[in-house]
This record gives C-alpha cells, structure tokens and sequence, in this order.
C-alpha cells in the first residue's frame, strides 16, 4: 500500500538507518531484558487477569531500574 512504500523509504533514509540502528539497542533490549530478567519467558499463572498482573509487575519492576540507574548518573546536589 501507499503507507507502507512511503515508511519504507523513510526508514531507507540516512536519518531512517540511523534511528532504526539505536532501535536495537534500546526497544529490543528492552524486550530482551524483560525475557531474560524480569520473567517474560514463561506466563506463572492460568488466568488473563493473573497473567496481565504478572506482566505489569515486571514492567513496573523494569521502570523502577531504569530509575534508579538515571538517579544515580544525576551528579549529586552541591550543598547550599
């Protein structure tokens, strides 16, 4: 379709390469790392409800890193 010729060669442009280079290293290790480390491998419960828990758990739990990991990069306050 239309849509699909227009994004293909907007992704075929020098910008398009570039951004779609850093996709791998932060969306798809993201999506790694929820697999890896954050149990997204296998689903723990049965039910849709337990298993939509269980997913916003490990994105909550993956949030609170990639908080942790920016608060400790900020240089520290200068005392006043």
């Amino acid at each position: 379709t239309e849509s699909r010729e227009r994004t293909d060669a907007h992704r075929l442009t020098p910008w398009g390469k570039a951004i779609y280079k850093r996709r791998k290293e932060t969306v798809e290790r993201s999506f790694a790392d929820a697999k890896q480390l954050h149990g997204h491998r296998y689903a723990r419960f049965r039910s849709l409800s337990r298993v939509s828990s269980q997913c916003l758990l490990a994105a909550a739990a993956q949030n609170i890193k990639k908080m942790a990991i920016a608060l400790s990069r900020m240089p520290a306050p200068s005392p006043a």
